[in-house]
């Protein structure tokens, strides 16, 4: 991809929208890595002219604000596109109470009236509902997942689950039925944690790339920024843009994030990826090839 001065872009050369892109766009550690410091700097609109989807991180800990969501809608417009994923709330996914039906169905309307701007500008790609490890199969949790479908059933949904016992027929079969795209993940498999794969049940495809740091995935007192600190190796980027393309293969279109986010790596790996799928360099800002010398050639 290359931006152009008058800020539209050409048409995907894939044959189905394979978008790739990170989760976030305004990170400290970012700044004189991937965008100049300042104020001054539209970090979103920076972004859309280098990559075709963003994961919104902040709607997993509030649903934004509509006008909020209005504004990021027109700042990445001068990319056609560009589409957003965003993260469903938490009280949803994590701080969920499933005795008060009532709480579950005002959470997913705030959700809903949230991200309104977004859907009704066309730029909302899909809903991801991400659970935590603790999120076990068992039966209670499945018919609480038909509940969270159901009252979101109107967004393009994805669900995101990390333990390994949901890697079972009888759930994939679930979610083709509900038409919910399974969440392909790439992280540290540790004991029970569900592992990489390129799986699809619904017409959209969706993979997040969590980074393998090991050493601090589950170390306690880990950060956030340690837990996500890897940079993927441009071997493991092909392997990665292989299952990207599998996914492909069998939906109408894919979303990739990279969720390595510290330093820009998320970035690197995400430009590295769309070179991979595209077999062409993509355009780089130009802060992030000086950081990353060794891995953009001219």
């Amino acid at each position: 991809m290359t931006p152009t001065q008058d800020s539209l872009f050409a048409p995907p050369r894939r044959g189905t929208p394979l978008r790739v892109g990170p989760a976030g766009w305004n990170y400290r550690d970012w700044e004189n890595i991937v965008y100049p410091a300042g104020k001054s700097v539209d970090t979103l609109a920076f972004l859309a002219d280098y990559v075709d989807t963003i994961e919104i991180n902040s709607s997993f800990y509030a649903p934004p604000r509509p006008r909020d969501a209005a504004s990021w809608a027109r700042r990445v417009a001068h990319n056609r596109n560009f589409r957003f994923t965003a993260k469903a709330w938490q009280r949803i996914s994590h701080e969920r109470q499933p005795e008060e039906p009532a709480a579950l169905e005002a959470d997913c309307d705030a959700v809903r009236r949230s991200l309104a701007p977004l859907a009704e500008a066309g730029v909302l790609g899909a809903l991801l509902v991400q659970f935590p490890w603790s999120f076990r199969h068992t039966p209670e949790n499945v018919e609480y997942l038909d509940r969270v479908f159901r009252h979101l059933a109107d967004f393009p949904l994805v669900v995101e689950v990390r333990h390994a016992g949901w890697d079972t027929d009888s759930f994939y079969d679930f979610l083709q039925e509900q038409k919910v795209a399974f969440c392909n993940i790439d992280q540290p498999v540790i004991g029970q944690s569900l592992k990489p794969g390129d799986r699809t049940t619904a017409p959209l495809g969706y993979i997040r790339l969590h980074g393998r740091n090991y050493a601090d995935w589950f170390r306690e007192g880990a950060g956030r920024d340690a837990r996500y600190n890897y940079l993927y190796s441009r071997e493991e980027v092909r392997q990665l843009a292989g299952s990207i393309r599998k996914i492909g293969q069998t939906t109408e279109e894919t979303y990739a994030v990279t969720n390595n986010h510290f330093h820009g790596q998320a970035l690197v790996n995400a430009l590295e990826i769309v070179e991979e799928l595209d077999g062409a360099p993509p355009a780089v800002p130009p802060l992030l090839k000086a950081a990353y010398p060794d891995r953009f050639r001219d």
